[in-house]
């Protein structure tokens, strides 16, 4: 699929961890319809770099939540992958204290549908499934409008850990823009000048800045 700005973003309905304790089933992207989700992929539970950006999220987590924005973890680990994971302490290399949903990918068709799955399935000449690299998921990242439309992704291959303030400030310049209709140039950010999309917008901010 590519890019999928400007497309609807791809449903799911999957078993979740949420709270950081709690296992339930069909979660669904569905139900934070009217609200902004940053929707981000790590690869695996219990590893290096993933627990980093977990933190990382959950620090701002109330800095989203005050401009209506959900976020929503999800790797190819199962539920209860998540929960061991989510019950081991911070300094043994666990993430205790994460309270917003991480999903379990297990069948890998979110990964797929938002295409941030490492790796492939083929046949080979005897008709028999194989797969090529491991299947999990890139760090791929996903900024959904309040109509369930992607306005902004980034994937990220799997050492290079993601920035959580760039994907604030993509928060920032969507709400920026659809408050005030104005267009917010390179390294805005939230207070700062923005510009109207005219020719006379940009020549008065490039004259200024």
């Amino acid at each position: 699929m590519g890019v999928l700005v400007g497309r609807k973003a791809p449903g799911f309905s999957a078993s979740a961890v949420i709270n950081g304790n709690d296992i339930v089933e069909n979660f669904t992207l569905e139900q934070f319809k009217g609200k902004y989700v940053i929707l981000f992929f790590y690869p695996k539970d219990f590893t290096f770099v993933c627990p980093t950006e977990l933190y990382a999220f959950q620090e701002k987590l109330e800095e989203f939540k005050s401009r209506n924005v959900e976020l929503i973890g999800v790797s190819t680990d199962t539920e209860q992958s998540h929960w061991g994971w989510l019950n081991m302490e911070k300094n043994a290399g666990g993430i205790k204290g994460i309270t917003y949903p991480l999903v379990a990918d297990t069948n890998k068709t979110i990964s797929t549908n938002y295409d941030v799955l490492a790796g492939d399935w083929d046949y080979n000449e005897e008709g028999e499934m194989t797969a090529t690299g491991e299947l999990i998921a890139y760090r791929g990242l996903f900024l959904i409008d309040k109509e369930g439309v992607v306005r902004h992704q980034l994937v990220n291959d799997l050492p290079l850990g993601r920035n959580v303030n760039e994907a604030m400030r993509m928060v920032d310049a969507l709400q920026h823009l659809e408050e005030h209709g104005e267009v917010c140039p390179a390294n805005w950010v939230k207070g700062a000048d923005a510009m109207t999309a005219t020719h006379e917008g940009v020549a008065d901010y490039l004259s200024n800045h």
